[in-house]
């Protein structure tokens, strides 16, 4: 491996021809400059410079050395400069469900990392309940999550509208057995749906399962079946409110954070005020 304190005394005796001025470009003795040169000379196997030249010069494998050399140092450089940045240095580790991060929440995130570059973040987006297991662990900082009640310790709390859908386009008579379109198993929909149909005493079967809200949405849109979802989650997809099952009590969206205090305080400030005025919207929709 070459020493880059070794390279950059070779690049200064070529550049300045002289080891007297590469000495003073260096704060160095002329004597240490060349020392550094024998060193690197005894690395490389071979004579780098000719001394006996005025100006000094690069031998021929002293000139194949010179742009190698330049570049090496030109990162040693870059990779100081970016050791020394504390952009991205600490992470706040957040996580949500697929629907609350949405190009508004995105925008809040976008906003805090301009106002706080030494904080990366790390966001997980998944189902609220492994959510909720890894903020319980440590392993996030802040949550948003749907729950049926939330818990004492959330920051904020806000009622979720829930209803369930169908196509707009392809009309069906939803006769036993009832196909539903749902989450993966784990997912707080898909148990709420399986005990509101059998407490109707209805059967039911699962006829697609999509592992993300796009593919559930477009699962219901194309007619696969039905599905119960948040109002909000709902807005804009081909889809229309299932009369055949009216309505459905509200479940709750609870954010919750570790942190009190710095930078993470006025991010949680942001996103709640994000969830209330999701909630004003779904409400608006009853």
């Amino acid at each position: 491996m070459l020493d880059p304190r070794l390279l950059r005394a070779f690049v200064a005796i070529v550049e300045t021809g002289s080891f007297t001025r590469a000495a003073g470009q260096l704060n160095m003795t002329q004597s240490t400059i060349s020392q550094q040169l024998s060193r690197l000379e005894q690395a490389a196997g071979q004579p780098l410079v000719a001394r006996e030249a005025r100006p000094v010069l690069p031998t021929p494998q002293g000139e194949r050395l010179l742009g190698y050399a330049r570049r090496i140092l030109a990162l040693h450089e870059a990779a100081a400069v970016a050791l020394g940045d504390p952009a991205g240095s600490s992470a706040l580790r957040l996580g949500l469900p697929e629907d609350i991060f949405n190009p508004a929440m995105c925008d809040i995130f976008r906003d805090f990392a301009a106002r706080c570059p030494q904080i990366r973040l790390d966001v997980t987006v998944g189902l609220s309940r492994e959510l909720m297991r890894r903020y319980r662990a440590g392993e996030l900082d802040i949550v948003v999550v749907k729950e049926q009640a939330a818990a004492r310790d959330c920051r904020a709390s806000f009622a979720e509208a829930m209803g369930w859908f169908e196509s707009a386009m392809l009309a069906r008579d939803w006769a036993d057995p009832v196909p539903l379109v749902v989450f993966p198993p784990g997912g707080l929909y898909r148990d709420v749906m399986f005990q509101r149909i059998e407490r109707e005493g209805r059967r039911w079967y699962v006829a697609f399962s999509g592992s993300s809200l796009h593919s559930v949405l477009l699962g219901v849109e194309r007619g696969l079946g039905i599905t119960l979802l948040p109002l909000a989650a709902a807005e804009g997809a081909g889809l229309r409110r299932c009369a055949a099952f009216g309505t459905e009590p509200a479940m709750v969206v609870a954010l919750y954070a570790w942190e009190s205090g710095g930078a993470a305080d006025d991010l949680v400030a942001r996103m709640t005020d994000l969830l209330e005025r999701r909630h004003r919207r779904s409400r608006a929709m009853l």
